[in-house]
């Protein structure tokens, strides 16, 4: 059921501080019941994503362990990446595939789009599950190479406790597709 909600009025907006990869927007805003509050939020940039959840013909997952900056320490997850300009979320995904992992997918599925912090953040990701995988690899952008994890998707349930697997958006996309690949 949706609500019948009018959207606030933006008042003002303007940029409160900036850094190489992003800036803080702060809005003016009056509701529609006469409040007025100042909000903060990442600027859009206009630029969405994608994750991909690969799945090999002998039942496994493959994922990245790549280190993260935000908690310090190497973080076990699917491989993901912008949507470069001109480039549709499929190709996209097929891109960071082969780049991350070093293979392509003959078939890709979106799951659903999702958004991290709908407070704070407007990009979307697109969460997708890539079947029928074939070696390609493409150079990738990461400072490092990426460790591939194979993990068999029996033990999806084990994958959800391990402890270097915590990212809100994998564990989305992985019970997604459980979801999917359980319906086939």
């Amino acid at each position: 059921m949706k609500a019948k909600h009018q959207l606030p009025e933006i008042l003002a907006a303007s940029v409160v501080a900036k850094s190489r990869l992003f800036q803080i927007e702060s809005l003016e805003l009056k509701f529609s019941n006469g409040v007025e509050r100042t909000y903060e939020r990442m600027k859009p940039s206009g630029r969405n994503a994608v994750m991909i959840v690969p799945v090999t013909d002998k039942g496994d997952l493959l994922l990245v362990r790549e280190y993260a900056a935000g908690t310090e320490r190497y973080e076990l997850g699917f491989p993901k990446g912008l949507i470069d300009p001109g480039e549709t979320a499929l190709e996209a995904a097929n891109r960071e595939l082969k780049e991350e992992i070093g293979f392509g997918a003959r078939q890709l599925m979106p799951l659903k789009e999702v958004v991290l912090a709908p407070s704070y953040f407007s990009s979307k990701m697109t969460l997708m599950l890539a079947r029928d995988l074939y070696p390609e690899k493409l150079e990738g952008d990461e400072p490092e190479p990426l460790e591939l994890v194979r993990w068999p998707v029996s033990q999806a349930e084990e994958l959800l406790s391990h402890v270097d697997f915590g990212e809100a958006r994998s564990i989305t996309a992985l019970l997604l597709a459980l979801k999917q690949l359980n319906s086939q």
